[in-house]
């Protein structure tokens, strides 16, 4: 339940993410001597401002990243938000660089993720200001330049800094993260006698939307491809040598909610009988699973199961291409899935590599301590403890885990058109990292 000493503080917060909102802090390297862009660098410049005018301790540490300091001690608590954002395309029905009040509701680029964060940890720090004194260890708002394109602004924190004793990174979901799938990627390769060429998919981590194959004749049964894809539900056309699917993007972590474009091209030619080298050596290791079962990957355990997702497809020279994308279980290692995938794989599968989970026991004390904040701000005790196919800042430091800043109330349009935040959002997510920093500080 939110206290009347947190909405004390709700005006500054919006007028500290206006401040924010209003910088275009995406990633452009090196310009002009700067690592990550101009309007980046003047974006940190203006957070530690701001926090200097709050009567703390900041820090930039070369224009990659910068911090916030209270307290005193050996032990540092980490918080470690983002000021760098995503693009914006020209159809927002706002100024994305100007938040506007709508329905309830604060729009701008940066609002949710994570600039609001960044403006509720400040306003946390502010409510401990008065207990400052009594601290044993320091505490730390860390903020990214980096995050949307790399986590170099975080490398370069731990390169000057090391790592935190514990922490949280505001750049995640309510109540917690505990888990983050570990990620493998690789090629599977082939060559083919009847496809000239694929064009398909625009990244590895998305669900390919459309996939565009040119034949090089009609060798395989039209009615039978034509019912597949009508069976299915899949919008084609077929014209000219040339077949065009179109499918629905989403998130390589859960390509259930999409419908790949890429494989029903590539299934449907084969159960069309196209019998080619390239369709077979698909068909028998990915088909239309995204599971990985096909690929000898088919992992899961308590946490979650294995996803698989092919996101592009291309021709190189006379080979073709398509990107693999996996999120394996949080209690598994890279070595275990990307062995099996080679085995599987055959020599078709190549530029395997991966990195491990993060993973912590719900019984650690940093994950009772976050869930406890959470549960006692907001009387919610149904929500539990989650496991992620995404990833966050929390996979490059050490002893740092997800928590907030989505509540998952609404479709805040993270990386999309007309992001936004509420009011409410900002007051429950400031109230929860408050008492959280209370709950690390005992620990």
């Amino acid at each position: 339940m939110l206290n009347q000493e947190v909405l004390n503080y709700k005006e500054s917060i919006l007028n500290d993410l206006a401040t924010l909102v209003s910088y275009n802090s995406i990633y452009v390297p090196n310009e002009n001597g700067t690592p990550f862009g101009v309007n980046n660098k003047a974006c940190l410049e203006k957070a530690l401002e701001i926090a200097r005018g709050y009567g703390f301790k900041a820090v930039n540490l070369d224009d990659y990243c910068g911090y916030v300091e209270m307290g005193q001690g050996e032990e540092i608590i980490g918080i470690l938000a983002h000021l760098d954002v995503v693009p914006v395309s020209d159809s927002w029905a706002t100024d994305p660089f100007k938040l506007t009040f709508i329905n309830d509701k604060y729009y701008g680029r940066g609002t949710s993720d994570d600039k609001g964060a960044v403006c509720c940890s400040l306003a946390a720090l502010r409510m401990l200001k008065e207990k400052e004194s009594t601290f044993k260890k320091r505490v730390r708002l860390i903020l990214g330049c980096n995050e949307e394109s790399g986590s170099r602004g975080v490398e370069h924190y731990i390169e000057k800094e090391g790592h935190v004793n514990c922490g949280f990174t505001p750049d995640g979901e309510f109540p917690l993260v505990f888990g983050e799938k570990g990620m493998v990627d690789g090629l599977l390769k082939g060559r083919s006698e009847k496809i000239a060429d694929i064009k398909a998919g625009t990244v590895a981590n998305v669900v390919a939307a459309n996939c565009t194959i040119k034949l090089n004749g009609t060798d395989f049964d039209q009615n039978k491809l034509t019912s597949f894809f009508q069976e299915n539900h899949i919008d084609f056309t077929l014209q000219d040598n040339t077949l065009t699917v179109h499918g629905v993007a989403a998130h390589a972590s859960l390509p259930e909610k999409g419908v790949n474009a890429i494989s029903y091209a590539m299934e449907g030619l084969y159960q069309a009988g196209l019998n080619d080298p390239l369709t077979d050596i698909y068909h028998k290791l990915i088909s239309l699973d995204y599971n990985g079962k096909n690929a000898g990957v088919g992992f899961e355990d308590e946490y979650g199961k294995l996803t698989f997702n092919v996101g592009k497809a291309y021709k190189e020279d006379e080979d073709f291409y398509f990107t693999i994308d996996i999120r394996f279980p949080v209690t598994m290692h890279k070595e275990t899935v990307m062995e099996a995938l080679n085995k599987s794989g055959a020599g078709n599968i190549v530029n395997i590599d991966g990195i491990d989970p993060l993973f912590f026991p719900l019984e650690h004390p940093m994950i009772k301590s976050l869930y406890k904040a959470y549960v006692d701000v907001t009387g919610d005790k149904e929500s539990k403890p989650l496991s992620i196919g995404g990833g966050t800042y929390a996979k490059d430091m050490h002893n740092i885990v997800a928590f907030g800043c989505d509540d998952g109330k609404y479709n805040y349009h993270i990386h999309d058109d007309n992001e936004f935040v509420t009011a409410e959002s900002l007051m429950t997510q400031t109230a929860c990292y408050y008492q959280a920093i209370l709950n690390l500080l005992e620990i």
